[in-house]
């Protein structure tokens, strides 16, 4: 597992309203970016697993899936409707600590 040491953004905190990405994830999109290592993306179709650590208890589980997942697939250049099994845990942390983990392996043999 890969893991970058940024809190998640939510999907609520990505978009305004259907269309339109707000200044912070625009930011956090830059960020992340930055702090995301090379690594070869396998042949698709793809399997995903995303651990994320979040310090607040009330954090939905699926809100961070697809800002992350659009992140991963812009950087690394591939296509995320051929993400076809994904595998997600969410774990406590303390305030400061959040973090996402990923990794991107192929349904392939």
């Amino acid at each position: 597992m890969i893991r970058i040491n940024i809190k998640p953004l939510s999907v609520n905190e990505a978009w305004k309203g259907k269309r339109f990405r707000t200044d912070k994830y625009k930011a956090y999109q830059k960020i992340v970016g930055y702090l995301l290592p090379k690594i070869e993306i396998p042949k698709a179709p793809y399997e995903v697993f995303y651990v994320f650590g979040f310090s607040s208890a009330s954090s939905d589980w699926d809100n961070p899936i697809k800002p992350t997942q659009d992140i991963l697939a812009s950087h690394y250049g591939f296509n995320d409707k051929l993400i076809k099994k994904a595998n997600i845990t969410v774990e406590q942390v303390k305030k400061g600590e959040e973090y996402f983990e990923f990794k991107i392996t192929s349904l392939k043999n």
